[in-house]
């Protein structure tokens, strides 16, 4: 399994935000290439990075934040937020992401999706995000009639080849995650799984990582690691051992 330290942007700053909410945000730096170089450095394989005002606007908004996380890292990034179009794909890929993060536009734009998908393959990853087993969109602002899993089987179908997956309710609490949830998507599904939310200490790592076995490939820790209750090096050493992750 891999762990994937999460760095959230927002005006050019590394935040967090407690479960998606913009109201509810803590600046932990101006510098994130300053942290990807961190997190580099304690043995990350790949750094995985939200644009938060991207995810609210509907478009980018710290690609030049981005670009010094590629350079700095050394490490593959994956990047979700505000992605709505193929332009903004392929210009996140010129820009040396290695996986593109979709999420809103996956539910709101179906054939726009599925011709990403066809088109980019493997750089593509589908971000759910989930209330009360329902898919939010818009920066988890905005609820829908959607399951969450019977979504992510629909994004099978169409193609895609990983997913993620959140739990908007555990997301940034520091209060554990939520583990039925996880469990319970990576067994409806087929595709490698990256688990996120909730993580507060290295016995949820664990718990996670024994989840490894249904398909949970991965795992994002974002606030616990800026927070100092887990150990990057640590958390790594335990994924490690729950066995290796996709190639890809």
């Amino acid at each position: 399994m891999r762990i994937y330290p999460a760095i959230d942007l927002s005006e050019g700053q590394v935040v967090r935000l407690h479960r998606g909410e913009m109201s509810a945000k803590t600046v932990y730096s101006d510098n994130p290439a300053e942290f990807a170089r961190k997190w580099a450095e304690a043995g990350a394989e790949y750094v995985h990075v939200v644009d938060l005002d991207g995810s609210f606007a509907g478009q980018p908004r710290n690609l030049e934040a981005v670009r010094a996380i590629v350079a700095a890292s050394g490490l593959p990034v994956q990047i979700g937020g505000g992605v709505r179009d193929l332009f903004t794909i392929e210009t996140y890929l010129h820009a040396g992401v290695a996986r593109v993060i979709l999420g809103t536009s996956a539910v709101r734009d179906r054939a726009f999706t599925e011709a990403a998908l066809v088109r980019f393959g493997e750089q593509l990853v589908i971000d759910i995000g989930a209330r009360d087993g329902r898919v939010a969109v818009q920066g988890w602002a905005e609820e829908t009639n959607l399951g969450a899993v019977d979504f992510a089987l629909t994004m099978q179908a169409a193609g895609a080849q990983r997913i993620v997956f959140t739990d908007v309710h555990s997301d940034g609490t520091l209060q554990g995650p939520n583990l039925a949830a996880q469990r319970e998507m990576a067994t409806a599904l087929d595709i490698p799984l990256i688990a996120s939310g909730g993580i507060t200490r290295i016995e949820d790592v664990r718990a996670i990582a024994e989840l490894a076995s249904l398909g949970v490939e991965g795992l994002i820790i974002g606030r616990a690691l800026y927070e100092g209750t887990v150990d990057l090096v640590e958390a790594i050493a335990v994924a490690q051992a729950a066995g290796p992750p996709s190639s890809t």
